[in-house]
């Protein structure tokens, strides 16, 4: 097993932008790291970089406590699944699983037992004389995770290894990876991928990145945090944004009061007034914010019930545009002022009509602020703790 250390990590290419920028990042033993982000952020270039398929610019690689900065990747000690499975055509699967070990000399009965051992696991007993051809993307994709497993790596590299499956052997294919990593639990994991459901289902830790000009603002990292920290606690707008499906509701405000159990807002077209128990961070009245909330925050009042703990939630009134009906749960998308659409989550049998005005309420802790640069205000609590 080996952690990964990765200070001030830059990366860049012939122009001499920066492709990777400012990234400092521990990766400890036995933890599954994954990388996430969206297309053209670094994820597989920072991924290579740590394989050594990649120089690295400026900064220092650590893998077990050694820096690897010039040490070929065949000798770093991990173990890498390509996007394209990367397998020999002329091969049989055993001789596909079989090769890194006989170029690395390893006597044939343990070449044999190693093989068989991952072929047992993978369920691929029965596939072992087959070629690549005869086997589906599933199984080739577990042809290339056998052949990394039976290498015995402190390290598993994933670059995207599900992105060439259907839906179906997606989740099939996601939940054999958790369950081998913890069959291999002194192995550590990092795992790119742009699929928030595999971050999210598969991650102890989730490194996001920006992308494009928010590289250049901010760095690479946007997060590091364990999956629903960054759900719960997004630091950033875009982290909101880019975290949930549907995605986080936006909504323009400005500040109108500040006082020390929060600020209170008042939402842009609407003039409804919001109070959230966080910290304006020096924010004056009138300063422009945007206000957050996920669908599944938003909850329906029905009928003439009064809304519960009406003192710690936020109550938004809107007609409803459109209704996505998808059994257990539908999609309630409500018009917004400015034209834009409001997304709640209410319950498959929720008595909601299209063109009714309905009243939804969400959890004052649930809902979020973000100031003119982007970043998240701190909840009161955090605030305190860190005084």
């Amino acid at each position: 097993m080996a952690s990964i250390s990765l200070r001030g990590v830059q990366k860049a290419y012939g122009d001499g932008a920066l492709v990777i920028r400012d990234v400092d990042l521990e990766i400890g033993k036995n933890e599954f790291c994954v990388f996430l982000g969206p297309s053209g952020c670094g994820k597989s270039t920072l991924l290579r970089m740590i394989a050594g398929l990649e120089d690295v610019t400026e900064g220092e690689v650590s893998i077990a406590g050694k820096r690897v900065n010039d040490v070929p990747a065949a000798q770093r000690g991990v173990a890498m699944v390509f996007q394209s499975y990367a397998l020999f055509p002329h091969m049989t699967v055993y001789e596909n699983m079989a090769f890194g070990l006989k170029l690395a000399k390893t006597p044939k009965a343990d070449i044999d037992r190693k093989v068989r051992d991952a072929a047992r696991i993978l369920q691929l007993d029965a596939l072992l004389d087959r070629h690549p051809k005869a086997l589906s993307g599933g199984q080739r994709q577990r042809v290339a995770i056998g052949r990394a497993i039976v290498r015995e790596p402190g390290v598993f590299l994933f670059d995207e290894p599900l992105s060439n499956l259907d839906a179906t052997l997606r989740g099939q294919t996601r939940i054999e990876i958790a369950r081998l990593h913890r069959q291999f639990a002194d192995a550590s994991v990092v795992y790119v991928t742009h699929d928030q459901i595999e971050a999210m289902t598969l991650a102890d830790k989730i490194v996001l990145l920006h992308a494009g000009n928010d590289t250049e603002r901010f760095g690479s990292i946007a997060q590091v945090g364990a999956p629903l920290d960054l759900y719960h606690r997004p630091k950033s707008k875009f982290v909101a944004g880019f975290i949930g499906s549907p995605r986080m509701n936006f909504l323009p405000a400005k500040v109108a009061s500040v006082d020390p159990n929060g600020v209170a807002v008042v939402l842009d077209g609407s003039g409804e007034s919001v109070r959230l128990p966080l910290r304006a961070q020096g924010l004056a009245p009138g300063a422009p914010v945007t206000f957050g909330v996920r669908p599944e925050h938003l909850e329906p009042v029905q009928g003439d019930a009064p809304a519960s703990n009406e003192d710690e939630a936020v109550t938004l009134t809107r007609p409803i545009a459109l209704i996505e009906a998808l059994g257990e749960h539908s999609y309630v998308h409500l018009d917004q002022p400015g034209g834009a659409v409001l997304i709640a989550k209410a319950p498959g049998d929720a008595r909601l009509r299209r063109g009714d005005t309905v009243r939804f309420r969400a959890p004052a802790h649930a809902c979020h602020l973000f100031a003119e640069d982007g970043f998240a205000l701190a909840p009161l609590s955090t605030a305190r703790e860190h005084a």
